[in-house]
């Protein structure tokens, strides 16, 4: 059974689930479900709906969101049109394990040239995510800038030790020990450090809301 596999008609009969599929379709099968049900339940859309936005029939849709049956690639990007997602969409993996623990040794860490500046990432850096949480160090007199990120993006900054200077465009903000700041970082800011002592602070990134 080949998930790639494409045949004439617009609306082919999905592969069947039986004893011999591979543990491969399994897992895709399973996958696109899941996330067919995540998506269709994210956009509050009944199987009537999405089957009417996407030309694909009920029976189908209801059968590949049970994981009865794996679509053709060709029924998959129909889907994926009706959504207004990418194929690539069904396929991850957001399965939750229950507890990740990630060693501080594991940890990805983004240090400036200079080495004044060091981001340590506290989730799993392996995929894009809705909100990300750092620790940041900032070495004395040090300071770190960015030219802004994407539309709609905000960072939601505590200071844990030390004091911190945050501008953002032209209004400088100054946050001693526990003090904290949430701003849009989709324009011009910066980070600095008065003190002659390190100073450190946790970072949440939230990212605008995905559909996908």
């Amino acid at each position: 059974m080949n998930f790639l596999q494409t045949s004439p008609p617009d609306e082919e009969p999905p592969s069947q689930a039986n004893d011999n599929a591979m543990p491969d379709d399994d897992l895709i099968g399973q996958q696109v479900a899941q996330n067919l049900q995540r998506l269709r339940s994210k956009r509050y859309l009944s199987l009537d709906a999405l089957a009417r936005l996407c030309g694909v029939s009920r029976a189908m849709l209801a059968q590949i969101e049970s994981g009865r049956s794996v679509p053709s690639i060709k029924v998959l990007c129909k889907i994926a049109k009706g959504l207004k997602v990418s194929v690539a969409a069904f396929l991850e993996d957001r399965a939750c394990e229950g507890v990740e623990l990630l060693p501080a040794q594991q940890s990805k860490r983004l240090v400036s040239a200079n080495g004044a500046f060091v981001s340590r990432a506290l989730f799993p850096y392996d995929r894009a995510r809705q909100v990300e949480f750092y620790e940041i160090r900032l070495s004395a007199l040090g300071e770190e800038s960015s030219r802004g990120h994407g539309p709609g993006v905000q960072e939601n900054l505590v200071v844990s030790q030390g004091v911190l200077e945050i501008s953002v465009n032209d209004e400088r903000y100054l946050l001693s020990t526990g003090d904290s700041i949430l701003f849009y970082a989709d324009q011009p800011h910066r980070y600095r450090n008065p003190a002659d002592s390190e100073a450190i602070a946790f970072l949440v990134t939230i990212y605008p809301e995905r559909l996908d």
